[in-house]
């Protein structure tokens, strides 16, 4: 007999579904955003290059270019927190007993959270310090507007790491070894 992926029903079960669905959708949105970033960096650098080649350099390319990758990694930095795939040590608290690893994983998410939040704090507030600065290659282009990236992609993070939290605060213990759970999933 298989086990069901569903969470059990009630309160929490519903809340840990809505959870996930809305980490899903938000998972998606947040590919589309920087798969759309890959897409605009992709061809900005292409321009960039076979202007080069024909002797017209565009004056922005470089100056842009490193902003949009400084943007595809904040942003992408907000999609592998809701994919989980930051570094990690998975190993070593799986050595743990359940409450241990429940515990650990608290403080962990407790500091994550905590750090973004500074993060984003600190990043809005060097916005107004921007306001009259602007790219030197598009002066039409303000750089709070570039720096932007730093307090939304760090609300994004938070926005994450909160769902975890939320996931860790509401489970409860295994009902079966996770070695077992593990070997279910290798075969």
């Amino acid at each position: 007999m298989a086990e069901s992926s569903e969470p059990p029903s009630g309160a929490p079960g519903a809340l840990a579904a809505g959870l996930r669905r809305f980490r899903e959708g938000y998972g998606r949105i947040l590919e589309w955003w920087v798969t759309a970033l890959m897409i605009i960096l992709f061809v900005e650098v292409t321009l960039g290059v076979v202007f080069r080649a024909i002797g017209q350099s565009l004056a922005w390319y470089d100056e842009v270019a490193s902003h949009l990758l400084a943007w595809l990694t904040f942003y992408g930095a907000a999609l592998a927190s809701v994919k989980r795939a930051h570094i990690g040590c998975p190993e070593l608290v799986a050595q743990l007993p359940w409450r241990a690893r429940r515990a650990v994983g608290v403080v962990a998410q407790l500091i994550v959270i905590a750090f973004f939040v500074l993060l984003g704090v600190i990043g809005a507030s060097i916005m107004p310090v921007l306001a009259t600065d602007s790219l030197i290659s598009l002066p039409s282009v303000p750089m709070s507007v570039v720096q932007s990236v730093i307090p939304i992609s760090a609300a994004l993070i938070v926005i994450a790491e909160v769902t975890y939290l939320l996931d860790l605060v509401l489970s409860h213990a295994p009902s079966r070894p996770e070695s077992a759970a593990l070997a279910d999933g290798l075969h």
